[in-house]
């Protein structure tokens, strides 16, 4: 079985035994159990609640103030998620992993996007947020003059995963309805207060006081390749290439062009330093390649070893081989291959730049621009960014067995401002992911920048288009445990593991030391979560506070009604709001898992 089969067993094993234990009478009044949940209850408490309500006008401005954002955001929440149920429907996508069950749960370790390495933090984020939300509405309750029943703590289990506080239903009923209403949205302001609270200082001394470490941060190395071989792997950092130093991946590729020999001297983390013989391999492949070719995760690598008889093990050689030639022939571990050479474009958007020349959207091989030889996506990106938006130039292409030239009248790229021809381009040459080195970047300095610090010439355009106002960066940094997903780059868990050799500490709380990256942890997962939490419980459907502010908002609007059963009213009305957003819900969640597999 695996994890979820067995942590799924294990709620099923324990549901049973607290029945069997409850219906034996072992269990204490005080202990309630309900499925894998238990609550603690306790009569403890309520005079701390009713001294922390003693400023009346203050609990009442501060929740005044909640309620009116909590109703935008039931509106809001309406909208959007019956929006998107439609939009579901008519147009089902394709399942992503965002669909898969196990994302549904809020475990660590088990949700792909709640890692194992930061439960602790993650935990603490729930914690908080449960208790400040469940406080809230206890002490509201006894600023509104609503008896509190019960107070206690809910365990998972045996984990404790928050509080709550359980007003008396016989006072709310004699409660007014704006009191009952202030309640209810208590929680949900309290929840983000402390999101606001938690983003000011991370977005703010936390963040300022972490830049990122010297060197190219490692993700990993391709399977086989010469970096692969030499020991370098995921938390290494290259910092410099036969004693030149190295801070961008273009700085990298630089100096190992301008290495001469085939085996060349790699500093790792500035301490110590490895020899990598090189040789050409291919690291990936594009499906489709004019070279046939298919890279197997965790096969034996596939090696290019001459360009038209010439032999070849470094990238320098093999461009030096390839020259002004069209198209080449290609030595290769799993036998001879003829291909033209070019970057490879996987996508050709509609009524984009190149669209507008080509006509197609199908890929193709750009061979030359404005002039200029391409041999690979990194010889097409120079050639870019010496182009202007606007400017009309040759572009010669390969495609349907034949070479043609077309003037493209390039648009502006929104990253960076310079020419732009609306594609996708596959890394390397000709669809051959091809490197004599063979090591991942990690984008350390693009995560800094996407949370507010200053990531350097690491940030990648990505950041530049993202960042900018404070609520672009609660908005991105929402983004981060989802970022394969939205953003197309690794998803951020924090700074944890081999993370944290990317970066090093500074500035107003360096004298922290490595506790500012624990202390950044707490405070991004305790904003993540108590925002998630407060948006959530503002849905307009029972038992959420949304749905209890709904039927109290229902009532006060169906009393002044000449209607002779206000009571049906109100129940037809929360019902049929709280069933359709259900609805919407189940297909915002299984929809494109059943309507678009």
């Amino acid at each position: 079985m695996n994890t979820l089969q067995w942590i799924l067993a294990g709620f099923i094993a324990y549901s049973l035994l607290a029945a069997l234990l409850r219906a034996r009478g072992v269990l204490p009044e005080y202990i309630r159990v309900q499925g894998p949940l238990m609550t603690v209850h306790t009569r403890r408490g309520r005079e701390l609640l009713d001294k922390l309500a003693s400023p009346k006008r203050f609990w009442r401005a501060w929740s005044n103030i909640g309620l009116g954002v909590a109703l935008v955001i039931m509106v809001g929440s309406f909208v959007l998620l019956v929006y998107q149920a439609v939009f579901i429907v008519s147009n089902p996508p394709a399942p992503t992993q965002v669909n898969q069950p196990q994302n549904f749960l809020v475990i660590p370790g088990v949700n792909d996007f709640l890692p194992l390495s930061v439960a602790p933090e993650i935990l603490f984020g729930l914690l908080v947020g449960l208790v400040v939300h469940e406080g809230g509405h206890g002490v509201l309750s006894r600023v509104e003059g609503i008896d509190v029943e019960s107070m206690g703590v809910v365990l998972l289990t045996i984990l404790p995963v928050g509080a709550f506080v359980e007003p008396s239903e016989e006072s709310q009923r004699r409660a007014e309805r704006g009191g009952k209403s202030r309640m209810f949205a208590a929680g949900v302001t309290n929840n983000f207060a402390v999101t606001v609270v938690a983003f000011a200082l991370l977005f703010g001394p936390v963040i300022g006081s972490i830049s990122v470490a010297p060197g190219v941060a490692v993700s990993g190395a391709y399977s086989g390749s010469p970096a692969d071989v030499a020991g370098i792997s995921s938390g290494d950092r290259v910092t410099a290439i036969e004693g030149t130093p190295v801070n961008t991946t273009q700085e990298l590729d630089a100096a190992l062009l301008s290495a001469d020999d085939q085996t060349v001297t790699v500093e790792l983390d500035g301490e110590r330093t490895v020899s990598v013989t090189r040789e050409l391999v291919v690291a990936g492949s594009v499906s489709g390649n004019p070279a046939n070719l298919t890279v197997e995760s965790g096969g034996d690598p596939l090696r290019v070893t001459a360009v038209n008889g010439t032999p070849v093990s470094t990238q320098a050689e093999f461009e030096a081989a390839v020259g002004d030639s069209r198209f080449v022939r290609l030595d290769t571990s799993v036998g001879e291959r003829t291909i033209p050479v070019g970057a490879y474009i996987t996508n050709i958007a509609k009524n984009e730049s190149l669209f507008n020349a080509v006509g197609t959207t199908d890929p193709l091989i750009i061979t030359a621009l404005d002039g200029a030889r391409i041999t690979s996506s990194t010889d097409l990106q120079e050639a870019l960014d010496r182009t202007e938006p606007t400017q009309t130039v040759p572009v010669e292409v390969y495609r349907n067995g034949s070479f043609q030239t077309y003037d493209v009248t390039l648009g502006e790229n929104p990253q960076d401002g310079n020419g732009f021809l609306g594609v996708n381009i596959f890394p390397g040459t000709s669809g051959l992911l091809l490197t004599d080195f063979g090591t991942q970047e990690y984008p350390a300095g693009t995560y800094l920048s996407l949370l507010g610090g200053d990531g350097g010439d690491g940030s990648s355009g990505v950041a530049n288009g993202l960042t900018g106002s404070p609520l672009q960066l609660v908005y991105v940094s929402l983004l981060l445990p989802l970022a394969s997903v939205v953003l197309g780059i690794p998803n951020f868990p924090g700074f944890t593991g081999d993370i944290i050799n990317f970066y090093q500490v500074g500035g107003p709380l360096g004298f922290l030391g490595g506790g500012v990256f624990l202390l950044a942890n707490l405070l991004f997962w305790t904003a993540w979560i108590n925002l998630q939490l407060g948006l959530f419980n503002c849905i307009p459907g029972y038992p959420l506070d949304g749905g209890r502010i709904l039927r109290t908002a229902a009532e006060a609007v169906v009393s002044r009604l000449p209607v002779d059963d206000p009571h049906t009213v109100v129940r037809t009305i929360t019902t049929s709001i709280g069933l359709t957003m259900l609805a919407s819900l189940l297909l915002m969640i299984f929809g494109p898992t059943v309507l678009g597999g």
